[in-house]
């Protein structure tokens, strides 16, 4: 199996237009740059405890309230309890909303996918802020390209 290498990456265009795809997901979700990145991040990490969230959280902006906002908004759910014997504290994961708006996000990035472009199904179509109009204008493009 071939090791992958930065040209590689390169040559996918893969973060062409990450930034259009992370502003889509974030606005027609809810969340805020930082909890989508971070949830990214948690989902690269698979299982992990409440320290383990404050040590990912550490490189964005600080928000008390972002565990329990992720936690209430189904984001991240619990899966193991902890015993107080084996295992000390609770074990999280990425909830199975937040890995398929990740998977959705990757699909998009790869070319697989569009983002919507129905008004219904994306908040970003109704054109109701300028940057909204920017954004349209800019998914649109990045439907068009598939130069991925």
């Amino acid at each position: 199996m071939k090791r992958l290498e930065a040209i590689d990456i390169k040559n996918l265009s893969l973060l062409k237009h990450y930034r259009i795809i992370r502003q889509w997901a974030c606005k027609n979700n809810g969340l805020s740059n930082a909890d989508l990145e971070l949830l990214i991040y948690l989902d690269c990490t698979g299982l992990f405890n409440r320290l383990d969230f404050i040590n990912g959280a550490y490189s964005y902006s600080w928000d008390t309230r972002r565990w329990s906002k992720l936690k209430d908004n189904g984001w991240i759910s619990l899966f193991s309890k902890r015993n107080r014997t084996t295992t000390k504290s609770n074990i999280y994961k990425v909830s199975f909303k937040g890995k398929q708006l990740i998977s959705r996000m990757y699909r998009i990035m790869l070319g697989e996918e569009d983002i919507p472009t129905s008004p219904q199904r994306n908040t970003i179509m109704k054109g109701n802020t300028y940057s909204d109009k920017v954004l349209k204008k800019s998914i649109k493009n990045v439907n068009n390209d598939k130069s991925i």
